[in-house]
């Protein structure tokens, strides 16, 4: 066998070797992807934590300043719980009694209109309603026994949210003594640009979160006001709804708005319904193509355009958490990206323009071949 049969058997032999390795490599990626996706959040919530964590340690010992934040975080579902359970239970009490004085007023309602009328004779719509109305306070125990299946579902996923935090608090304790160490592996030049790569992406991820929490109190507070003004029962827990839910990128406050609006159809119906289904779609469109791309540009300095393109891609990949994570993670490849650039010494021609011309423009004419043109300089 000649040398250049054997280079050529040892390539083949090693791209198949390569093949093996990625395709093993994907299917203990796939066998982990709970685990992995636990690792991945607890490193989001640890950049996430550590500017506060990092505020309080100019203070105190890092350990204390972690345990102040972590009561800090666990004490907000604890509040919420106490001020939204009680009103909501009781809520849902009223209603299953006011239900068939509800479903009175909506036939009564329906009576007053022609067009309604004319339904109401061919699908009994006004029948149907009361009928599922006197059956409401029945089903109470029914709905009882959906929330305890939910609630042992809960207790479930308490062992992957303590296995979240507790990954958080070690990587809030050492990750930056990890970093340091694995950087010393690195050659001095390249070492030095992956910290700032590091760094500013975790700035990026921090800021971020900060544009959604300003972003999510400015929805819940306009909710506020508003339910306020309609005389909707539980304005406060509403808004907090609204407010949580409007964390989650393009459809959290969308599912929000559906919620509060299923509450304001027994609350001065039809008046409160239409005001804020009207609200909701303004604000909405608004908020999506305003004030949020605006807030993240500011954030983590990316293009509204991009932003809103990343939301698309990572909720299309991985759901609601891709949502979330979608434009720190658009921030820190962008972070990489400039680095990379300039180490290869990459650097556009010309400054970029503002305003290019427009398309349809007429080139400018060319000298006719008898005349002279203009002299060289």
């Amino acid at each position: 066998m000649g040398t250049s049969e054997l280079s050529a058997s040892r390539t083949v032999a090693r791209t198949v070797l390569i093949v093996v390795a990625v395709l093993i490599a994907l299917y203990l990626i796939y066998l982990l992807r709970k685990p992995l996706g636990w690792l991945f959040i607890a490193t989001f919530l640890a950049v996430a934590l550590a500017g506060p964590v990092n505020f309080l340690q100019r203070r105190m010992k890092r350990g204390f300043a972690i345990t102040l934040v972590y009561l800090g975080l666990l004490a907000v579902p604890v509040a919420l719980g106490a001020l939204m359970v009680p009103p909501l239970v009781n809520g849902a009490s009223d209603l299953a009694e006011e239900a068939p004085s509800y479903a009175g007023d909506v036939t009564e309602f329906v009576n007053e209109k022609q067009r309604l009328r004319d339904l109401d004779a061919d699908y009994d719509l006004t029948g149907t309603l009361r009928e599922q109305a006197a059956r409401l306070p029945s089903k109470i125990g029914g709905a009882a026994g959906t929330l305890r299946d939910f609630g042992l579902g809960l207790v479930n996923s308490i062992f992957a949210l303590v296995t979240i935090l507790i990954l958080t608090a070690f990587m809030l304790g050492g990750g930056r003594r990890w970093i340091a160490q694995g950087l010393r592996y690195l050659p001095e030049d390249r070492a030095e640009r992956m910290e700032r790569v590091l760094r500013r992406s975790a700035a990026a991820v921090g800021n971020y979160v900060a544009g959604a929490l300003a972003q999510a109190t400015l929805a819940g507070i306009l909710s506020f006001v508003l339910l306020s003004i309609l005389g909707v029962p539980f304005a406060a827990p509403l808004s907090l709804i609204i407010f949580f839910l409007d964390l989650i990128p393009l459809v959290g406050a969308t599912i929000g708005a559906i919620a509060v609006g299923v509450v304001t159809l027994f609350t001065s119906f039809p008046t409160a319904t239409i005001v804020w289904v009207v609200w909701s779609i303004v604000y909405q469109q608004v908020e999506n193509n305003l004030i949020q791309p605006q807030i993240q540009k500011r954030a983590v300095s990316i293009n509204p355009f991009l932003v809103i393109v990343a939301v698309l891609f990572g909720s299309s990949l991985l759901g609601v958490l891709g949502a979330l994570v979608a434009v720190p993670v658009a921030a820190s490849i962008q972070i990489a990206a400039r680095e990379y650039l300039d180490l290869r010494g990459i650097v556009p021609r010309r400054p970029a323009s503002d305003e290019l011309p427009p398309p349809d423009d007429p080139p400018s004419p060319l000298p006719d071949a008898g005349e002279p043109g203009p002299a060289p300089a």
